[in-house]
């Protein structure tokens, strides 16, 4: 054997032990054998022996590998390691790390994704879903809500209440429905697509509020009474939390609390005075109890010995003295109940703490719980609701509505546009419907619910962009007969709320992600924050676990860049078999770039938020991938389905790639470096291509049963919008051949309108029954319908002082006429 061949013979041993992540010992033992079969072949002598022993013999003897290189490290870490504040501790502690952290792990068990249950709803949910949700889904106007009463009537809130809408999260023995997350996303799904101000008032209690905090946290005596009170509607909830100073940046909030004695019913009690001042609190104006947010102090230390207790949160009844409910906020057109709340001198007992005295200085840790819930439902359910009602409705209309005597949606450049809201739409509901199982297998996912809020929402409002592009006039004359104008106006309201969007993507998603995922920093940082020969023992245990990490997804990320990739594993040998091995290939690339980020830049890696957020795009498109594919799965790899499936993967996957590009182009030399590794032979995804974006196209242009799975659940009732556009395309699809039955009767072209024109023409003929007459003309009344736009009389439009004005002038003209008559 040569020298050469050796070499090459022993870095591919010791490649592939790191690569398939052998313990130290093995990889020890392998690289001893190494050696043996050289020395055999007179090719390493004693001193390499030597060097060989320097290095295994110190790793390989505990308490000499502990006692000399893990304690130098340790102390070296302490020094380089950033101090981490109170808030940020909490959130990094708070929730539990689900599938995401299998991705960042660099080589992903895709059996273990496979093995979580399909998310399904009971027969009680169901019926709930068929039944009172189909009911208020038919019962509300929202053109009515949105223009004329700047609200839902009082017969949809009292249908609310009394159906225990906002009760889904509310356990029965308090009176609630205790719905699934999975059937809540439903529910919020289904109303998103009806009105954005009816899924917004039956999201908000339902997610981050008095409800979910008091059975988490509250006393019994805080449960027994609000919990059946607001299951019935008699209580109705909001949750003040943000201020004028503190939006995305809750834990700054200026509002105070401060332990004191003073009169509460007439006798002195140890109570809370209160100095409050909210803004942008869902459902504040009607509200008849506050959860509120605020800073603790007890300088008088009345209950311990702290002064400064932390952020705690309370309840406080709508009528306490000192509380003022502000005027309303004017959302984007979209007039949810929504404004400020004040407080001065506010008194209350300490027994309206949530949970009572000994939650004090808690309410940090409670609310970002609660909050890793919630918004892993609500917002993404909502976009994803509104996104497959948009899917529906634009395939609809873009088959109806004609240009140049063709569909529109059979041009290129529609079907483009077409195809990302057909390919997103399914990716959304995919990833609502894993995310919303994770939850109910007892999950609390803070990584995954600031993925899924920012993603899902971003998608929103690209999709809206598409459909409006596609309706074009349609779209932009607001009216009754206008299902897109509103909801486009209120998407910035998704992107602000529960985390401004930019901060989310720049801050939270890797920020959290990084040290909740990783699967040795965060017991390093446990350990250096130790002191003592355990932590000694953890932090060597945790550091060179890491150490063996990082080296095993350098030789991954080298050898998968090769075109290694296409020979890693996949649960499947189908089409889909690509996706996953691509997804190998990522995952192991980012497990590498994070260590490589945290090495190079430390503590400064938070202040470094692109680089952040890139790194952040790339967890958030392997998470949003594994639940696409997790979806096609679950529903029975459904030949049909696979362009939207195909679409929504390669999309996904080609962002995840531009990302990870856009990371190591402005990343410096360590960049140019780690893209040698990466990338040997460039760039591996293509973006969905015109073909494919064609198939996805046509799955939305007419009725078949993928188009239906991708709609499934949402409101199609004949009374809605949607309903009616469903009608009129089966309309127009069978007036097709009526309409080409009288053109060769004719032996003329006819365009296609006037099919009630068509009609008469076609009876004439008599190529036409009675039946087919009726079929036209209807279809005529639909086309119309859909393809015309609202016109108002000026008085209409006017609002507030102008219409109050207005309406007094008129008033004063038409009594001037009766009495001229008179």
């Amino acid at each position: 054997m040569s020298v050469a061949l050796w070499i090459i013979a022993t870095l591919l041993v010791f490649g592939g032990l790191l690569y398939y992540r052998s313990s130290l010992l093995v990889t020890s033992l392998g690289l001893v054998a190494m050696f043996a079969i050289g020395s055999f072949f007179d090719i390493v002598g004693p001193v390499l022996w030597v060097l060989l022993a320097i290095v295994l013999v110190p790793l390989n003897i505990t308490a000499v590998r502990r006692g000399f290189i893990s304690k130098s490290l340790l102390a070296m870490y302490r020094k380089i390691m950033p101090e981490i504040s109170e808030t940020e501790k909490d959130a990094i502690d708070a929730g539990t790390t689900w599938w995401e952290g299998e991705l960042f792990r660099g080589a992903p068990e895709w059996k273990n994704l496979h093995s979580i249950q399909k998310a399904e709803l009971s027969r009680e949910e169901q019926a709930f879903l068929d039944g009172p949700v189909e009911e208020v889904c038919k019962m509300l106007n929202d053109w009515e809500a949105t223009h004329e009463l700047a609200d839902m009537p009082e017969e949809v809130w009292q249908y609310l209440k009394d159906n225990k809408f906002f009760a889904m999260i509310i356990k029965k023995e308090y009176g609630g429905l205790e719905f699934s997350a999975y059937a809540q996303s439903r529910v919020l799904q289904k109303l998103a697509g009806v009105s954005t101000i009816l899924a917004s008032t039956v999201g908000v209690p339902n997610s981050l509020g008095p409800g979910e905090l008091l059975q988490h946290y509250g006393t019994k005596e805080q449960k027994d009474y609000y919990l059946p009170r607001l299951a019935t509607g008699e209580e109705v909830p909001c949750f003040a939390l943000t201020s004028p100073e503190a939006g995305s940046d809750a834990g700054s909030i200026p509002d105070t609390g401060v332990i004191c004695k003073g009169e509460w019913e007439g006798k002195e009690v140890v109570g809370i005075r209160l100095n409050f001042n909210k803004r942008y609190i869902t459902l504040a104006p009607v509200a008849t109890v506050l959860g509120l947010a605020f800073k603790l102090y007890d300088p008088e230390h009345l209950i311990g010995d702290k002064e400064s207790l932390g952020i705690t949160a309370a309840l406080i009844p709508r009528d306490t003295k000192g509380v003022e409910i502000g005027r309303r906020h004017f959302p984007l057109n979209v007039p949810f109940q929504n404004g400020p709340i004040r407080g001065e001198d506010v008194f209350v007992p300490l027994d309206f703490i949530i949970g009572g005295k000994d939650m004090a200085g808690k309410g940090w840790r409670m609310l970002v719980e609660c909050l890793s819930v919630g918004r892993a439902i609500t917002l993404p359910s909502n976009s994803a609701g509104g996104v497959k009602s948009i899917a529906l409705a634009t395939g609809a209309y873009s088959y109806i509505r004609r240009q140049f005597n063709l569909p529109v949606g059979k041009m290129e450049g529609v079907q483009e546009a077409m195809a990302r809201i057909g390919g997103n739409a399914y990716l959304m509901d995919a990833v609502t419907s894993f995310s919303t199982k994770g939850i109910d297998l007892g999950e609390k996912p803070s990584v995954i619910s600031a993925i899924a809020k920012y993603h899902m929402t971003e998608k929103l409002r690209a999709c809206m962009d598409d459909a409006m592009d596609i309706h074009g006039g349609k779209g932009i004359c607001l009216g009754p007969n206008n299902y897109l104008g509103r909801g486009y106006q209120g998407v910035p309201v998704a992107i602000t709320v529960e985390g401004a969007n930019i901060l989310t993507r720049s801050l939270m998603i890797y920020g959290q992600g990084a040290i909740r995922c990783h699967p040795y920093v965060l017991e390093e940082m446990l350990a250096s924050a130790e002191s003592g020969s355990e932590a000694l023992n953890r932090f060597d245990k945790a550091i060179f676990g890491h150490i063996g990490f990082a080296m095993s997804n350098f030789v991954r990320s080298l050898a998968l860049g090769l075109g290694g990739y296409r020979f890693s594993s996949a649960p499947y040998k189908d089409s889909t078999k690509q996706y996953y091995q691509q997804m190998n290939r990522f995952s192991a690339n980012l497990a590498l770039l994070s260590d490589v980020a945290m090495g190079v830049l430390g503590g400064s890696l938070k202040r470094k938020q692109r680089i952040s957020a890139r790194l952040g795009d790339m967890l958030s498109y392997l998470y949003i991938g594994s639940a696409t594919l997790k979806r096609f799965a679950d529903e029975g790899r459904q030949h049909e389905d696979l362009p939207l499936l195909h679409w929504a993967m390669q999309d996904t996957l080609h962002k995840l790639q531009e990302s990870q590009l856009e990371l190591l182009d402005n990343f410096g030399f360590v960049g140019k470096a780690m893209r040698v590794i990466m990338y040997p032979l460039g760039r591996f995804v293509k973006r969905p291509s015109d073909r494919l974006d064609s198939k996805v196209a046509k799955i939305l242009l007419k009725p078949n049963a993928s188009r239906e799975r991708l709609g499934a659940g949402q409101f199609l009732a004949p009374e809605g919008q949607f309903g009616y556009l469903e009608q009129t395309l089966l309309d127009i699809i069978e007036a097709e051949p009526l309409h080409d039955r009288v053109q060769r009767a004719a032996n003329k072209r006819i365009p296609f309108i006037f099919l009630d024109k068509v009609a008469a023409q076609g009876k004439e003929l008599g190529v036409l029954s009675d039946d087919e007459v009726a079929l036209l003309e209807r279809a005529e009344q639909g086309r119309l319908r859909v393809i015309n736009v609202d016109d108002f009389a000026h008085e209409d439009l006017m609002a507030g002082k102008a219409a109050r004005e207005w309406a007094l002038e008129n008033q004063g003209k038409n009594q001037g006429k009766k009495s001229d008559a008179a």
